[in-house]
């Protein structure tokens, strides 16, 4: 008898539970493989040819490829253990997180510090020109710079 999961419909969003887990196991321990300098050495030499050492599959090792982070994340990958691909690319976690949104880092970053997305999707300061995070992070600033005065 399967298990009711309520959270099956939030939209735009995969939770990563027991099942997930399970689906992408492999793909998980692909990309932890990648935190020794021996094996990005190996990767980036021959990306496919160290793929397919691992037992994934075709899906997630094309998403891998294409560097498909969405698509990992569908097939089971856990966005923690996939920034390791980012890292051996020299991508950092905010310059993925970025790319999958489909938005620029600079954008990404300022939804980000606007509040980030609402739960339908659209960034918190859709419509807005100036939500005035921008002034209140540098009066913080200022204040952490004069011992909080």
């Amino acid at each position: 008898m399967p298990i009711d999961k309520p959270y099956r419909d939030i939209p735009g969003t995969t939770i990563f539970d027991a099942d997930q887990a399970r689906k992408g196991y492999w793909l998980n321990q692909f990309c932890m493989s990648l935190m020794k300098a021996e094996n990005r050495e190996r990767f980036k030499a021959d990306e496919r040819a160290y793929l397919d050492e691992w037992p994934m599959t075709t899906a997630q090792k094309e998403a891998v490829l294409a560097r498909d982070l969405n698509q990992c994340i569908r097939l089971g990958g856990n966005i923690y253990f996939l920034a390791k691909i980012g890292a051996t690319d020299g991508r950092s976690y905010q310059q993925m997180a970025a790319g999958m949104t489909g938005m620029t880092e600079a954008d990404y970053r300022d939804m980000m510090l606007a509040g980030g997305r609402r739960a339908d999707g659209t960034p918190s300061n859709a419509g807005r020109k100036d939500t005035g995070k921008q002034e209140k992070n540098e009066k913080n600033e200022k204040n952490d710079k004069e011992g909080g005065r």
